[in-house]
């Protein structure tokens, strides 16, 4: 197993936290997201922890909500004391719906418009994190309109290729986001931003990707950042305190590939960090992170019901299912690995080849391309795991299909953190 939170009982059904899969999907219908909390803790305990101990004191992760954003999430990001990152109002709402402590919120995107900045402010977000000159000069003017200061970080651009999926790649110089450090803009970006008046800039932000297996990029970005914060201390008389490093640590989706000790990553980008701070005569700044991923992918399963069996012959075998590309898209947009089981005959042999093809009306909506599983018969449960990350976040109504019901395994017992929609709700603006 993948994961240390999946295990066969004894009738051969896939258990995930604690409980029977096959009994949650006959209890709540499919398809169906579980969710593991004690996983989610785990894992945010690990970036806070190891974070206090090798950078500063303050240092603390930021979750990313981009990954998951609901009520629940919030809470459990406040009680596990660490910060969060939004980039919309929507997932700012639902933060203070939730009752998140909003000055441990940073607030990304490219293209904030001036309503989400006025209610991001008017919510108390304690940071926002910046892409060009246009958008730091309209958010000082609304926090001169609101008689306030506006903290904010600048987003630059390392110019690194960490070698993942090109959609996922946001380090490189042509980036939609931030500033290049390479054609000397991000240098003319600070020095513009210190003459602005209701603007607190406090440091910097880089992010350079997502699904990242490999350690040296990440130490590649923090060289060059912190390198940057000497630079721009040396031109401008001006030290920055914080440091954000973007998120993007990889996760194992399936056996392939290889496990990560984020601790130790930890670790060493602190050393590295240190290191360079001593060689420039910097203090070290306060230093964030931006995982999403890493912390809720493997902490999520996504149940289906398994519908038809097609056989082309010699050709194909598609199983189909009750879900797809409404809740899961990630194959069709980036052709992404999972593993898939047959929840409720995990002891049978695997021993046909075939693709789960999704319900929409769409020849790209597809789950998975031949998978091995025992043959499937309409009625099996269909697992596929680590869907903890960008499926509920990015599911649509496509088709008219309704989202999925949400369910929080919490020391073994389950319950609901998002309801499934209903037709109703699916068209309640329309008039």
């Amino acid at each position: 197993m993948i994961c240390n939170n999946l295990s066969v009982n004894g009738e051969g059904h896939l258990t995930f936290a604690g409980v029977d899969t096959v009994s949650m999907a006959a209890k709540y219908a499919t398809p169906l997201m579980l969710m593991d909390e004690s996983k989610i803790r785990e894992k945010m305990t690990i970036y806070r922890e190891a974070m206090k101990e090798y950078f500063t004191e303050d240092s603390m992760p930021l979750f990313a909500s981009k990954a998951l954003s609901f009520k629940y999430i919030y809470k459990l990001a406040d009680s596990e004391n660490i910060g969060i990152d939004c980039v919309s109002a929507g997932e700012i709402y639902t933060a203070v719906q939730a009752g998140f402590p909003m000055e441990k919120a940073y607030f990304h995107g490219n293209s904030k418009t001036e309503d989400e900045i006025r209610y991001a402010m008017e919510s108390g977000a304690g940071h926002f994190v910046c892409d060009s000159i246009e958008e730091v000069s309209v958010i000082d003017e609304i926090a001169r309109d609101m008689g306030i200061t506006q903290k904010i970080l600048l987003r630059i651009t390392p110019g690194i290729d960490p070698h993942t999926h090109k959609k996922i790649s946001t380090g490189s110089v042509d980036s939609k986001f931030g500033v290049a450090i390479e054609t000397n803009q991000a240098y003319e970006l600070v020095e513009k931003t210190l003459a602005l008046k209701n603007i607190e800039l406090m440091g910097y932000h880089c992010h350079i990707g997502s699904q990242i297996f490999e350690y040296d990029p990440f130490c590649d970005a923090a060289r060059i950042m912190i390198k940057f914060i000497a630079d721009t201390r040396d031109m401008f008389g001006f030290t920055a305190k914080e440091l954000n490093l973007g998120g993007g640590m990889g996760v194992r989706y399936t056996e392939d590939d290889p496990e990560i000790d984020y601790r130790a990553n930890i670790r060493g980008i602190a050393e590295i960090v240190r290191s360079l701070c001593s060689e420039y005569s910097l203090n070290m700044p306060k230093i964030l992170m931006e995982p999403g991923r890493s912390i809720v992918a493997d902490a999520g399963m996504t149940l289906y019901t398994a519908g038809y069996l097609k056989e082309i012959t010699g050709l194909k075998n598609y199983i189909s299912i009750d879900g797809g590309m409404t809740d899961n898209p990630r194959f069709t947009l980036y052709q992404s690995p999972y593993t898939v089981l047959l929840a409720n005959r995990m002891n049978d042999s695997c021993d046909y080849k075939c693709t789960v093809a999704g319900r929409c009306c769409e020849s790209g909506d597809i789950i998975q391309e031949d998978v091995m599983l025992p043959k499937p018969c309409r009625g099996d449960i269909i697992a596929v795991l680590t869907t903890g990350a960008y499926n509920y976040s990015m599911a649509s109504h496509y088709n008219k299909v309704p989202k999925p019901a949400v369910v929080m395994i919490t020391d073994g017992e389950d319950h609901i953190v998002i309801k499934r929609e209903t037709y109703a709700d699916m068209i309640a603006n329309e008039v």
